[in-house]
């Protein structure tokens, strides 16, 4: 029997070979698309729909790449020539939530933003906040490392996760990590699949570290500036001061302009940045007003909301990034990060880059963790030379700040053949070890990380 055989006998209508599906299968939202056409979707519902996947796979040799919601931004979870498509957007159950011990055990599909509706009626949320939420899902966030707006305070989701139900290449089942606060047994596999982007395993459930709803007031502060160098040095400054504010964005004044057109509001001013900063808890308006007085006196134009509605309305401008830079065409989102203090530094370098180039990189950053998006722009499917070459200026600028090539959206394809450029061949070569010991055939998510040619 074929593979197609194989997989219809033993998972029936959960077996999807539509022309349509298939197509959507091969992209992310990184606009990358992979080669060929994967062989089919397999639409898991249970963690036996995935082992038996696995065996299959296995027993053909088989590649499977694991998908979720398909928001990535790397193209780590694209599905290319002849490859099973492993979708666990149909896994979304919360099987426990327990107030008592702060955790929750969810399974991989539930939508980020989904979950913390449901947490919030028990007094209780999920701290990992991508940008994506309303449409990324756990899965997809632990496989990422994903970050977002709230991490500089509140932590990435490598510190949001307790343990993992790990079905491996061979279908059998593995329980990682732990429900108690603390536990140190032996290696900490937990981590180590956390971000692996799917050369690991298959998450299957994942044990939640939750916390409760912060009380208090919510404060926002808007402080527009001369220049984007102007801005980063204001909000190193905010750092520097102690002040530990739940969001501090960081938007140029091109992703401003993009922003502005798309939601019909005034263009700002040429060369102007933007941080939008956010203070929560009992200490909220103190804070605020700490951090306002730091951005005026660092050339800031400053006003300050204690209306939680308002505030989400001014923050709603970032949220909006990435939809108004899909109207500028295809869009290569990178994520490069950057020591705080380093990022006056790492915007004098994208400036650079753009001339040196005549292009033009909207950006925006994670200012209280140093994580910038830069944005290139193109159009068709794939980016011409001239844009892989501004962005391997910029890695290399990155990591000679004492950065990385990526903060929260993985290596996947995009990013493969900068990889050993960073951690060097010794920690490249031990890394693929690794994964050969979870994965013997190389048939989970292969060519995605580790580049053939490092």
């Amino acid at each position: 029997m074929s593979t197609l055989d194989l997989l219809r006998a033993a998972l029936g209508e959960l077996v999807e070979t539509d022309a349509a599906s298939l197509e959507t299968a091969r992209a992310d939202r990184s606009g990358h698309a992979a080669p060929g056409r994967p062989l089919a979707i397999v639409h898991a519902e249970s963690v036996e729909d995935v082992q038996a996947v696995m065996r299959i796979a296995t027993q053909t040799r088989t590649p499977v790449v694991v998908r979720g919601a398909g928001t990535g931004l790397a193209g780590a979870a694209n599905g290319g020539d002849g490859e099973i498509v492993l979708s666990m957007l149909r896994m979304t159950a919360i099987h426990e939530i327990r107030a008592d011990d702060l955790l929750a055990v969810v399974e991989p599909g539930i939508i980020n933003a989904d979950l913390n509706a449901v947490l919030a009626e028990h007094g209780l949320w999920w701290a990992p906040d991508p940008a994506s939420r309303d449409i990324s899902t756990v899965g997809g966030n632990i496989a990422t490392g994903a970050g977002g707006l709230l991490c500089a305070k509140y932590g990435v989701v490598r510190d949001a996760v307790l343990g993992l139900d790990l079905v491996i290449s061979d279908g059998r089942l593995l329980h990682l990590g732990h429900r108690s606060v603390k536990g140190v047994t032996g290696l900490d596999l937990t981590s180590l699949v956390i971000g692996s982007e799917g050369t690991l395993g298959v998450v299957v459930s994942a044990t939640l570290k939750l916390r409760r709803l912060v009380e208090g007031t919510t404060c926002t502060v808007t402080a527009m500036f001369p220049d984007v160098r102007s801005a980063a040095a204001a909000s190193s400054a905010v750092t520097a001061s102690g002040a530990q504010p739940a969001i501090m964005e960081l938007m140029d004044a091109a992703s401003l302009a993009a922003v502005a057109a798309l939601l019909d509001l005034p263009a700002p001013a040429s060369s102007s940045a933007q941080l939008t900063i956010q203070t929560d808890g009992p200490a909220a308006i103190a804070e605020a007003a700490q951090i306002a007085e730091i951005l005026t006196a660092h050339h800031g134009v400053t006003q300050v909301s204690h209306d939680r509605v308002e505030g989400e309305r001014m923050l709603a401008i970032r949220r909006s990034m990435h939809p108004a830079m899909q109207k500028l065409g295809t869009t290569l989102i990178e994520d490069v990060s950057v020591p705080r203090s380093a990022m006056p530094a790492m915007f004098d370098e994208i400036a650079r880059i753009e001339k040196e180039f005549s292009i033009t990189i909207p950006t925006v950053a994670h200012a209280g963790d140093g994580n910038l998006h830069p944005n290139f722009i193109f159009e068709g499917e794939e980016p011409p030379a001239v844009i892989w070459a501004a962005a391997d200026e910029l890695f290399r600028a990155a990591i000679a700040l004492g950065g990385t090539l990526t903060g929260e959206h993985g290596i996947g394809t995009l990013k493969s053949r900068w990889l050993a450029d960073e951690i060097g061949q010794d920690q490249w070569q031990l890394q693929r070890q690794i994964t050969r010991v979870f994965d013997p055939l190389g048939i989970l998510n292969p060519g995605k990380v580790f580049a053939s040619d490092a």
